[in-house]
């Protein structure tokens, strides 16, 4: 157990269980997803059911793809008693750093059945970046 200094007060340490909720509700909400290497490229699926392709910002910047959207509820209760929902509704983000070798320029994106599928072609290897003898000078 690590001892608190009389300075630091009482009500600091009230709220230490609090200090990570905002990550943990985020995570929450957050899709689901999975991302694979083939030879020929990445893929990286996320599961985003009930959100329309409207409603779902697919970017790239640096090197990072980012995917936002919003899960959006209408509901209509007339006479019915809620007992409880599992439901979602609300906004998420996900990023992913791609690797060096990927083309950003060429990635494409697909929502079927509620499975968002981004495919990110590797860059063709330049012959500039592979290896080269380098001669030796005498000075």
């Amino acid at each position: 157990m690590v001892e608190k200094s009389h300075t630091s007060g009482f009500w600091p340490s009230l709220y230490d269980p609090f200090r990570a909720l905002g990550g943990r509700i985020a995570d929450w909400f957050a899709p689901a997803s999975e991302a694979s290497s083939t030879d020929g490229g990445y893929t990286i699926r996320m599961e985003v059911p009930g959100v329309e392709e409207k409603d779902i910002d697919l970017s790239v910047h640096d090197g990072v793809v980012t995917v936002r959207g919003e899960k959006r509820s209408s509901r209509e209760e007339k006479g019915e008693t809620w007992y409880f929902t599992e439901r979602e509704y609300g906004s998420f983000s996900r990023s992913f750093r791609l690797p060096p070798d990927a083309d950003e320029a060429r990635i494409s994106a697909e929502l079927k059945d509620g499975v968002l599928v981004v495919t990110v072609p590797k860059a063709a290897p330049e012959a500039a970046k592979g290896a080269r003898k380098v001669a030796i000078t005498k000075g």
